[in-house]
């Protein structure tokens, strides 16, 4: 049908397309022997399958949710030379009866149809698929195309995100929001992304974290509070890091460490329950049983435990020094005992901690938003969740005492002559302390790892669906 030289089925023609079901639906009509209720279906999708058979030509149509067949009849459906033409790739809208073919295959038999895109660039083959990780996450539109696994992946993502806002609200914690452009960057020992503002006319970052705006929700009477959103580090890139990435902080006052740890451990099994109905998950080719309680162990226990001595910071500092020397970690003429208790740990432990545990009692020199352990003095009262050889989540009793926070970004300052990843003193947060902070925990989940986790997935990239990658000089030919 044309007029004036246009084809009104094309896609140049369309605006709209009226669907009544997507596929899995359709798929669950057949199954529920209520094809005669079903009537006349609307469903469209990428036509990802065309085999023409002459007097008849079966596809199969994908959308979101899954895929059916469709079938074109000679006599029976509009226009089928003209639907002939069509590409793997194109994009349709089809009407017609929903029923089984005769190899009892669920179908939509076309009565009428639409052309709603056409693809300019040949489809790659179905079957084979896209394998290159780096085409995967650079054209991510086709990755999602052509690999149902990574549709699947990004829907579960979306269920471990939805049940994390699920789990939190039940026990009375608020969602809120708090600035990505910050004046200081805090919450983190991290090196931030800088930008300028022209209006106000100052430099601007873009945020390492949000735990500094959350606790003063908490000063101001939010007690439990909780975000999900993105936090930026200019740092380096490998399987588990992006400098663009999704974290999870949740603080309660009136909570310490230890009841941060009840609730990761139950948020984690939770999840993984909702996910895969079950606290045993797959990950790597190992399992891992996620059911809590899980395990707790000090810092200097596991590098005691792998070290054969015991090591702790009463350890004579010549010798833990001697330690990562032997151990091939470098040592900077900056580091304290505690620094090198954490670099100890993380070059000898960490990586073989499949979990899941929560590794304790951090020295003060690495935690300075920490408050000091009850028991142990040079500790906090830290932990991290370690699953599957990754650090999934960072948490401890805050530091509530506004002189001690004070001195402790005042040696964060004295030490940024050596290192560029430790926070400023923001006086405004001490001025927040100063008001009064209850005691309080908090606690921070890379949402990209658990998905990582709970997937059982072993690439960053392969979790987010636009990674940051180098640009790579692609230019539209017309």
């Amino acid at each position: 049908m044309v007029t004036n030289g246009e084809d009104l089925r094309g896609p140049q023609n369309q605006f709209r397309f009226e669907v009544t079901h997507n596929t899995i639906q359709l798929q669950e009509l057949v199954s529920s022997s209520t094809l005669e209720e079903a009537g006349k279906v609307g469903v469209a999708g990428r036509l990802l399958a065309i085999r023409d058979q002459g007097g008849i030509i079966f596809g199969d149509l994908h959308d979101q949710s899954g895929s059916i067949q469709i079938v074109a009849e000679e006599g029976k459906t509009a226009e089928l030379e003209s639907f002939r033409k069509h590409n793997v790739g194109d994009w349709v809208g089809v009407t017609g009866r929903l029923g089984l073919s005769r190899r009892n295959e669920p179908s939509v038999f076309l009565d009428d149809w639409r052309t709603l895109a056409k693809t300019e660039i040949p489809f790659p083959d179905l079957h084979s698929g896209i394998n290159n990780p780096e085409i995967k996450a650079r054209q991510r539109y086709l990755d999602l195309a052509i690999n149902s696994e990574s549709i699947e992946r990004f829907k579960k993502r979306s269920q471990i995100v939805s049940y994390i806002r699920k789990f939190l609200e039940s026990q009375d914690f608020l969602e809120v929001e708090t600035p990505i452009l910050q004046t200081l960057h805090g919450g983190a020992t991290a090196k931030p992304f800088t930008t300028y503002h022209n209006a106000l006319n100052t430099e601007l970052y873009l945020r390492i974290a949000p735990e500094l705006y959350l606790k003063r929700l908490v000063v101001g009477g939010l007690t439990r509070v909780f975000e999900i959103g993105k936090n930026f580090r200019n740092e380096g890139m490998s399987p588990r890091h992006n400098p663009e990435f999704t974290m999870m902080e949740v603080y309660a006052a009136y909570w310490d460490a230890s009841k941060q740890m009840e609730l990761t451990e139950n948020l984690v099994a939770g999840a993984a329950q909702e996910i895969h109905g079950t606290k045993v998950i797959i990950n790597d080719g190992r399992e891992i049983d996620l059911t809590p309680p899980w395990p707790r162990k000090t810092m200097d226990e596991l590098i005691t435990q792998v070290v054969g001595r015991n090591v702790s910071l009463d350890t004579p500092y010549e010798e833990l020094a001697r330690m990562c020397e032997d151990h091939g970690v470098k040592v900077e003429s900056s580091y304290g005992p505690g620094k090198l208790l954490l670099e100890l740990y993380e070059a000898l432990i960490e990586k073989d901690l499949w979990g899941p545990i929560f590794v304790t009692d951090y020295p003060t020199e690495v935690s300075p938003l920490a408050r000091d352990h009850r028991s142990r003095p040079g500790y906090t009262e830290r932990f991290e969740g370690i699953v599957a050889g990754r650090e999934l989540c960072n948490g401890f009793s805050e530091l509530n005492n506004p002189r001690i926070q004070y001195e402790r970004f005042r040696d964060q300052e004295r030490a940024s002559e050596h290192d560029d990843e430790t926070m400023p003193m923001d006086h405004d947060y001490i001025r927040a302390l100063q008001y009064g902070m209850p005691p309080t925990a908090g606690l921070g989940i890379g949402v990209d790892r658990l998905v990582m986790l709970l997937t059982n997935t072993q690439s960053i990239r392969d979790v987010i669906l636009f990674p940051t990658l180098k640009a790579d000089g692609y230019k539209t030919k017309y």
